[in-house]
């Protein structure tokens, strides 16, 4: 993804003018918006959230390589993957506020949380090298501009830019999909953070790490088909979502 500077005023914008981007991703959020209207949003407590946060973690670890099943991440247990990402679900929500001003701060909070007891501490939640650095500054700049993109997009971009250009020392997979969720949160789609995208990403597997792939090294074409990409795993998040299995 080229830098803020290189590119239009609102380049996220751009990004959603792209052919097919924008209906894909309206479509995406009228799932959810009508999940969350009529499955209760108004009712749901803080159980349901929970439970959203421990289903998200479940599969975000299954996608980073965790052989740890649901259960046993339900009662505290599982692997080291697993536990990284039972971290990250425990403190996510509680980085809204600080994701809303100062967003590389929230995603460095994430990576302490994800690398502890695995990286040194001087690596926890600081940029590997000079080159992630600024990459990491640069998706920094683009996230405090205004502008006109759906937040979906928005949370789409931050997601592939942590989980290709890996900027932390560890578990960078795990960063991008808590980083993804906090966004739906922050500006706004779902929040009380009841969709669980993570488990919509693991439910597409193939997709999800094909375009991925697309997006590191693809070229224009890669990005534009993640974002393609990026509401249907949305859909698939709305689905596997606890408020899903409510009966009507």
């Amino acid at each position: 993804m080229p830098s803020p500077s290189d590119v239009a005023p609102d380049p996220l914008a751009r990004l959603a003018s792209l052919e097919g981007v924008a209906s894909a991703m309206a479509a995406a959020r009228d799932g959810i918006d009508v999940l969350l209207r009529d499955r209760g949003l108004r009712q749901s407590p803080p159980e349901t959230t929970g439970e959203s946060l421990l289903l998200g973690a479940h599969a975000s670890a299954a996608l980073e390589g965790s052989g740890s099943d649901l259960e046993q991440m339900r009662a505290g247990e599982g692997d080291e993957v697993a536990q990284a990402a039972l971290r990250v679900s425990t403190e996510v929500l509680g980085q809204v506020p600080v994701c809303s001003r100062t967003p590389l701060q929230a995603f460095a909070r994430l990576h302490t949380l994800a690398g502890k007891g695995t990286v040194s501490d001087e690596e926890l939640g600081r940029p590997r090298d000079a080159a992630a650095a600024a990459r990491l500054a640069d998706l920094g700049r683009l996230l405090v501009r205004p502008t006109e993109a759906p937040a979906l997009v928005v949370a789409a971009v931050v997601h592939a830019e942590l989980a290709t250009a890996a900027p932390f020392a560890s578990h960078n997979g795990i960063v991008a999909r808590a980083a993804e969720r906090l966004l739906l949160v922050a500006r706004g789609v779902d929040p009380k953070s009841l969709v669980v995208p993570e488990a919509g990403h693991l439910r597409l597997r193939r997709e999800y790490e094909s375009n991925l792939r697309g997006y590191r090294g693809g070229g224009p074409a890669g990005v534009h088909a993640w974002l393609l990409y990026a509401a249907e795993g949305y859909a698939a998040g709305a689905e596997a979502s606890p408020l899903a299995r409510r009966p009507r």
